[in-house]
């Protein structure tokens, strides 16, 4: 999100558990639930992926580089199956998307 709230525009995609057919400008990304044993263990034990919620993208740039890292970012043909790689492969969006808005704030609910 952008200091006014709204969401900041990024490349056309087709990406997540749910999404615009033909592809969205937008930064939003619903990443499924079954990721997140992936996400204690690489972002934050005891909140997971909300730990990004309320955070400016360049103060989270270099934990998403290391989960990202560890994690892989090879996709399953199974978008559902929590693996490693679809858990990183979400990850590498984000962070894609936070080093072109360094100044956006994550909103993960």
């Amino acid at each position: 999100m952008s200091k006014d709230g709204k969401l900041v525009k990024v490349e056309s995609h087709e990406e997540g558990a749910t999404y615009c057919l033909g592809g969205s400008d937008g930064a939003d990304l619903n990443i499924t639930y079954n990721y997140n044993p992936h996400y204690y263990n690489c972002l934050d034990k005891r909140k997971g992926l909300r730990w990004l919620d309320g955070k400016k993208a360049k103060e989270v740039l270099a934990r998403l580089e290391r989960a990202v890292k560890e994690l892989g970012a090879e996709k399953d043909n199974d978008y559902w199956k929590s693996t490693p790689g679809n858990a990183g492969y979400a990850l590498s969006i984000l962070l894609k998307w936070a080093k072109q808005h360094p100044e956006a704030i994550f909103e993960v609910n």
